[in-house]
Parts: structure tokens; C-alpha cells; sequence
């Protein structure tokens, strides 16, 4: 059986004093001399007293908690790896401090909405990450009205009074297809994310430019919903066409394994017959044959900065805006010289 825990009238009472004054110094609080507060302290840490999430609660009013809603359906969010590493960089931050987080997944930006109003009222979270930024997002009016701190994940393209952790995912992208070229590629096509999420658009713009400025005619490009399955889909639909093409820009690592598949499923070579590239450089792009060509973005990084600045935001009242180092390419086996014309 395990000892019971060690409560604040423990202490007080191996100290003397009344439960409201080790209250207040094992809370920082005014009104306890410097004596007294570091004897308090000393037989708290003798005894094996560890904080009451619960009360810390109730007597600060706070959650000790913060979020983040992610609107996908979970079997997608399930196959893709980036939000696990990114928690996992949330979670060396916040476990420390004594935070949790907690997690949200819901089927459609409607319900979103109302989980934030909910978390809100219901006092379950001091503050919120905002993942898959939208163009003219109306969760930031929302979580500004709510009076609920937050980090967005990106630059927003309309006005926001949070601070952000960005990434500018563009010269990975020109860099893939610039490399792309030099082996020897004309036929290039994207697999491309949502249009409705920023980092989609801004990948499809950033892959359409690179051909633009190679002076070469634009790519054929399939929107996605960025899940494994529409990544299969759009790579048999592309190798299977007539002239197919000689290399595929994947918007992430898991369609880019999918179209993988598809390739040697359909008796393909990579990448002699057709060369396949990523995006974010997840853990077992490398392990995959042949490894993949991808764009490296750390996802826990982002989850480490964005831990640091919600806190920082929390306590100071403001924080500055982030810029990561933009993702660089990473080239392995999937990327080739094309063997036919």
C-alpha cells in the first residue's frame, strides 16, 4: 500500500504555524517573512510535499493546462507523424513546469469553434496552440474575443495579435524542384496539400514559381487532403496517365511513402522510371527503400518554440514572433537522373 500524501497541514503542523501561512509561502505570496518562508519550505521538502494540481486550481484560478484542437479526422491525423513529434517538443517544455496538455480532435472546423468556447468556459486551459492555419483565419478574432493567449504555428495572412512559430517552407520546396531539374527532369508533378491551409497554398505557389523561374510550363498539381490515402490515390492517378510524369513532389513524407508504394506496385523503378520527394523529413523517411528525398522541418522544434513563447506570452503579457530555420533538403535514394525521355 502506497503512504499517503503529504498534505499542507502536514507541514503546517511540523512548522507551528497555520495552514494559511505555508499556504502562502509555498505559494510565493506577500504577507510571509524571508524566515519563515525558507523554514517552510525546508520542512515541505523534508516531509515530501508536492503540490495539488487540483488546488493550485482552485486557489489561482488557473488550469495548469494548455491546448490544442486539431481539426482532422483521426484516422488521418493518426497516419501522419508531424503532430506526434511536435507534442513531443510541447511536452519536453511543459512537463517541467508541471503543465499538461491537452488535446482536442475534431471532424470540422464548426466544431472547433465550439471546442474553444467550451475550453474557455469551462476554465480547462490558460492557453492554446493554433495548428493549420487557415487564409483569413476566424479562429484568431475568435481566441482574441475569448480573451484566450495564443501561439500560432505560421504567419497568419491577416492581422493577429499573437506571436507565431514559423517556418518558411518555400526555398525547401524551390530546392526540390531546382534540384530536380538539374538531374535532368521536365515532367514534374505535385501532390499538393489542401488548398484551404496556408502551408498548402504556400507549397503549391512555391512549387508553381520554381518551374515558372526554370522556364519551364507549369506542373501538373492534385489537391489532397494531405492523408496517405489521397496520396496513393493522386501517385496511381499520375503514373498511370500516358505521359506520366518523370518526377512527383510529394507536400509530405506519408503521401510520399504511398506514392512509394504505388510505384513498385505498379513495377516501376525509383527512382530510374520515376523519381519521389517529401516533405518534413520524418523519422523513418530514411528506413523506407529507397530512402526518400525530402525537406527537413524538425517538427519538435517547432513544438519547443512554441512551448517557450506560450509560456513566455503567459507571464509577461507579450512575446516576440519566432522564424525557425527554413527547412533545407535532404537528398537520398528516391531522387534520380530519369532514365527515359
Amino acid at each position: 500500500m502506497s503512504e499517503p500524501k503529504v498534505t499542507i497541514a502536514d507541514v503546517a503542523r511540523e512548522a507551528g504555524v497555520s495552514k494559511g501561512l505555508v499556504s502562502f509561502a509555498l505559494n510565493d505570496r506577500p504577507g510571509v517573512s524571508a524566515e519563515s518562508r525558507i523554514r517552510i519550505l525546508e520542512i515541505a521538502e523534508r516531509l515530501g510535499w508536492t503540490p495539488s494540481l487540483r488546488a493550485r486550481s482552485l486557489s489561482t484560478r488557473r488550469s495548469f493546462a494548455l491546448g490544442l484542437v486539431i481539426a482532422r479526422d483521426p484516422e488521418v491525423l493518426g497516419s501522419d507523424p508531424f503532430f506526434p513529434s511536435f507534442i513531443a517538443g510541447v511536452e519536453t517544455v511543459l512537463a517541467p513546469q508541471g503543465l499538461a496538455l491537452v488535446l482536442s480532435v475534431v471532424p470540422d472546423e464548426k466544431t472547433e469553434m465550439r471546442t474553444y468556447r467550451s475550453l474557455v468556459s469551462d476554465g480547462r486551459v490558460d492557453g492554446v496552440f493554433l495548428s493549420d492555419l487557415r487564409h483569413n483565419d476566424p479562429r484568431i478574432p475568435l481566441l482574441q474575443e475569448l480573451g484566450l493567449p495564443a501561439v500560432t504555428l505560421g504567419r497568419p495572412d491577416t492581422q493577429s495579435p499573437f506571436p507565431c512559430i514559423s517556418v518558411d517552407d518555400t526555398p525547401g520546396v524551390a530546392e526540390t524542384v531546382r534540384y530536380l531539374i538539374s538531374l535532368g527532369h521536365r515532367r514534374i508533378a505535385h501532390v499538393a496539400g489542401s488548398p484551404a491551409l496556408l502551408h498548402g497554398s504556400r507549397r503549391r505557389a512555391a512549387f508553381d514559381n520554381a518551374l515558372s523561374e526554370a522556364g519551364l510550363p507549369a506542373g501538373q498539381s492534385i489537391e489532397t487532403d494531405f492523408s496517405v490515402a489521397a496520396g496513393a490515390d493522386a501517385a496511381r492517378r499520375l503514373l498511370t496517365q500516358a505521359s506520366p510524369p518523370t518526377a512527383i513532389v510529394f507536400a509530405n513524407d506519408p503521401m510520399a511513402i504511398a506514392g512509394l508504394g504505388v510505384a513498385h506496385e505498379l513495377g516501376l523503378r525509383v527512382p530510374d522510371d520515376v523519381s519521389i520527394t517529401g516533405f518534413d523529413d520524418i523519422d523513418f523517411t530514411r528506413y523506407v527503400f529507397p530512402a526518400l528525398t525530402t525537406v527537413r522541418t524538425a517538427p519538435s522544434d517547432w513544438g519547443r518554440a512554441a512551448g517557450r513563447t506560450l509560456l513566455d506570452l503567459m507571464a509577461l503579457g507579450t512575446a516576440p514572433d519566432v522564424d525557425l530555420p527554413a527547412g533545407r533538403l535532404v537528398i537520398r535514394g528516391s531522387a534520380g537522373t530519369p532514365l527515359r525521355p
